[in-house]
């Protein structure tokens, strides 16, 4: 394991308690504990699916850094890769959120470019790690 990935899976796996509390505080919503806090159907859904993307692609991006280990790829696109995944996760999890945070709304207001962003950092990172690990290994 090489430094780069040690330092960058440390990071990512600093980040799984603030995914971990806001499954906690996301299930305390659902069930009616903080009644100030009525959701739209329409929010619910938007709140799952932002804290189920970050889960999943920030267990992606801890892959991602051993799959960088092993690319052929310059030390610049290495770290486009490297850093794509946990990027797209905060763009794309935060995208749901941000989207879904007006109270009351019913539909997506105008943040859910940032969601569209994330996914396009996210297609960078596999198309380049993809194509490192599918090189002829100079």
């Amino acid at each position: 394991m090489t430094k780069e990935t040690k330092t960058m899976s440390g990071v990512i796996l600093l980040t799984v308690p603030s995914i971990a509390y806001g499954g906690y505080f996301l299930l305390g919503v659902l069930s009616g504990q903080y009644a100030e806090l009525e959701l739209t159907s329409f929010q619910q859904a938007m709140f799952r699916a932002g804290h189920a993307h970050a889960g999943v692609l920030i267990i992606l991006s801890l892959l991602a850094q051993l799959f960088a280990d092993h690319a052929s790829l310059s030390p610049r696109w290495k770290w486009t890769a490297r850093l794509s995944f946990p990027v797209s996760s905060l763009l794309i999890s935060g995208g749901f959120f941000a989207a879904a945070g007006t109270p009351g709304s019913t539909s997506p207001n105008a943040l859910i470019a940032m969601l569209y962003f994330g996914i396009a950092v996210l297609v960078t990172g596999l198309v380049t790690l993809g194509i490192g690990l599918l090189r002829k290994q100079s």
